[in-house]
């Protein structure tokens, strides 16, 4: 055990882990705090499919995707929207450094600490429509082969290592409840020790207080994530302005321990809070028919070709089609004045174009199975999404029209479709698939994506009309809003000090990841490009470290 350390991080994820992995590498010795045990070293990233945004990669290249870092910067702008003078001062900064770094050094760096890709390139949030404005011009989604826990693996085996060499501790159980300050700077860490528990990684833990502690050291970085586990901050947050009023249902994307509590220690100590009413929920969640905590939610990364209805049954409008403008599209569903949304789809669709987010729910890629992940290609459902087919709760399968109307009816009887209006637009649809041409945007949109031969071999569907027996069974989802990730935090400026409301550094403290908004306070703005989460957390828990490592005495 240390029993004085140069840095301590509060938070055991990935930027925690990234932070501390640059510290070792200079020599410098770090108390890494958890409240979790030490079945949850890696934290949310672990869970996650592994997905990194990178610009004119080989990747793209060997995809014939023409990328460049002035592309990616103008679609990073014009999906976030800077538009406050100081709040956005630091993000806008972290965004040009982030585009910087994903359109050239992130790529060998992960690559130097043994991470490799899978060979095509998925193409994410598609945009609202326009050149200038939200979405990824070009497919940018690179999904780590191992997902998120070998995100997790080629940071934690090295510090591992450093604790081995005596230059890390980590303090499980241990949690934080407030900054120590002296002079105006931050000089340690107090809390409460938690009692043991030995409950497998991302369930719920005890709180039970066990002892106090104090920790002092030359710097404390805070790496300990949002607010998405707590429905209730959540809503205290929630932007009435722009996204309608906040649900009154929503189901979890994240582990109980994302409470958001480090937020508060660091305000109290003096740290400025920016951004606190941007975030990202995702419309296409569904209740897990195995679940780990508590409302855990997974999230279908559709492709494009569902139908896409509100909870009256009417269709959503061009351009909110699956796969194309998340937070546009949960604005439209809080106006509708219900929580819940509906797919309605094929057979055919179902085994080619759902994928499930989360590296549990993609045993293949995550297990390193070649095998089995090249069975993807065949025929039939992938094991994890058949198994919702099977047990979800969320998840109607009919032969016909009307029988699929009724099992959606069973499951919302306080509000139910009318079998008119979803046959009208189903005709519909299926008289416009008749041609390679046509008026419907969204055909449109599946035409274009299947231009992108990785699309057209492995995520997209040929239109097809959705009453051809030969594409059945029919099948209806019901979508839940999903809670997932703050966008705003603690304010930092590139070398992830944390600032003051005045912006003045404090002298001690610094943050990274998702407790920073992803770098500055809020580096995605108003909306995210995806890939971007994980990448956020390397570059800024990097940058705190690296900074430190040269700044401590």
């Amino acid at each position: 055990m240390i029993d004085h350390a140069d840095v301590i991080v509060v938070g055991a994820g990935l930027a925690g882990l990234v932070a501390t992995y640059e510290l070792t590498r200079a020599g410098r010795r770090v108390i890494v705090l958890d409240q979790e045990n030490e079945a949850n070293l890696g934290g949310q990233a672990f869970w996650s499919l592994g997905g990194l945004f990178l610009v004119d990669s080989p990747e793209q290249r060997r995809m014939g995707i023409k990328d460049s870092r002035e592309l990616a910067l103008a679609d990073w702008l014009g999906s976030a929207g800077f538009d406050r003078e100081r709040e956005d001062r630091w993000p806008r900064r972290w965004a040009e450094a982030y585009v910087d770094f994903a359109a050239g050094a992130k790529r060998a760096y992960l690559h130097g600490l043994g991470l490799r890709l899978t060979p095509a390139v998925g193409w994410a949030e598609r945009g609202g429509g326009t050149a200038t404005g939200h979405g990824n011009s070009v497919p940018r989604f690179h999904v780590t082969w191992g997902t998120g826990p070998e995100v997790v693996r080629v940071f934690r085996e090295p510090v591992l290592a450093a604790a081995e060499r005596g230059l890390v501790d980590f303090r499980f159980r241990h949690r934080v409840d407030d900054l120590v300050v002296e002079d105006g700077a931050v000089t340690g860490v107090r809390g409460t020790v938690l009692v043991p528990d030995d409950a497998p990684r991302g369930v719920r833990s005890s709180r039970e207080a066990a002892g106090e502690f104090e920790l002092r050291a030359q710097a404390v970085v805070v790496t300990s994530g949002g607010i998405g586990g707590d429905h209730e901050r959540v809503r205290a947050h929630w932007p009435v302005d722009r996204l309608g009023p906040a649900p009154a249902e929503m189901i979890t994307g994240v582990p109980a321990y994302v409470d958001g509590r480090m937020l508060d220690a660091a305000e109290r100590a003096g740290a400025s809070l920016v951004n606190r009413d941007r975030m990202w929920h995702y419309t296409e969640g569904i209740k897990n028919w195995d679940p780990i905590w508590p409302d855990h939610a997974i999230r279908i990364i559709p492709g494009p070709s569902s139908l896409w209805f509100d909870a009256t049954g009417k269709r959503l409008p061009a351009p909110l089609f699956p796969g194309h403008d998340t937070l546009a599209t949960l604005r439209h569903i809080g106006a509708t004045g219900h929580h819940h949304t509906w797919f309605v789809l094929t057979r055919t669709i179902v085994e080619k174009e759902f994928a499930l987010s989360g590296s549990e729910q993609n045993p293949d890629i995550t297990g390193k199975d070649l095998k089995l992940a090249l069975s993807r290609v065949k025929k039939g459902a992938p094991g994890p999404v058949q198994a919702f087919l099977d047990h979800g709760e969320d998840f109607v399968v009919r032969h016909d029209l009307r029988a699929l109307v009724d099992g959606m009816n069973a499951l919302t009887p306080d509000t139910p479709l009318d079998y008119a209006d979803i046959e009208r637009e189903v005709l519909a649809h299926d008289r416009e698939a008749a041609n390679p041409y046509g008026k419907d945007l969204q055909l449109m949109s599946i035409r274009n994506a299947r231009a992108y031969l990785p699309d057209k071999i492995t995520r997209v569907v040929k239109p097809h009309r959705f009453l051809d027996p030969a594409h059945g069974p029919l099948i209806a989802v019901r979508l839940h809003i999903l809670t997932r990730k703050s966008l705003g935090g603690l304010e930092t400026d590139l070398d992830a000090r944390a600032l003051r409301p005045d912006g003045e550094v404090i002298p001690g403290l610094y943050a990274a990841g998702e407790a920073a908004g992803f770098g500055g306070g809020g580096v995605h703005g108003y909306n995210a490009l995806e890939g971007t989460f994980l990448g956020g957390c390397i570059f800024s828990g990097r940058a705190a470290g690296r900074a430190l490592a040269q700044r401590l005495a």
